[in-house]
């Protein structure tokens, strides 16, 4: 099996080890002064590319569930993160009808939390863009 990679650049090793443990659920298998590392079985990866005149590199991050129920459960952890998120609720994003919310982590990436049930035809809610993050909601 093959494993997406991840790696985050960050200013406070403590805090970015606290919320990542409470978003996964999981403790780091590695912690060294300067790293920490999870090798996460659940959640699987869905990557994607958006065309964009205006940006390059890493729009977001996120965690897409499969169910409602894992939808509650992620929503769970999320309440017992310090942070601002924001509830975009259903909209229709990235030819998907989806429920969502939006986090913050300690650098400022923000991080999608969703549940896909159907597909659209257009990118975008009619006159709203898609995928509204936090930083956009401030």
């Amino acid at each position: 099996m093959k494993r997406l990679h991840v790696n985050i650049q960050v200013k406070e090793l403590a805090k970015s080890i606290h919320f990542y443990s409470q978003l996964f659920k999981a403790e780091p298998s590695v912690v060294k002064a300067d790293y920490a590392k999870w090798m996460l079985e659940d959640p699987k990866v869905n990557f994607a590319l958006s065309l964009s005149d205006t940006k390059e590199g890493i729009e977001h991050l996120g965690i897409q569930a499969e169910t409602e129920e894992e939808l509650g459960e992620l929503y769970s952890r999320l309440d017992r993160i310090e942070g601002k998120i924001f509830e975009e609720g259903d909209t229709v994003c990235c030819y998907a009808k989806s429920h969502k919310s939006w986090i913050e982590d300690p650098q400022g990436v923000e991080w999608e939390i969703f549940h896909s049930y159907g597909t659209s035809e257009t990118n975008t809610s009619e006159g709203s863009p898609c995928c509204i993050p936090l930083s956009e909601n401030k």
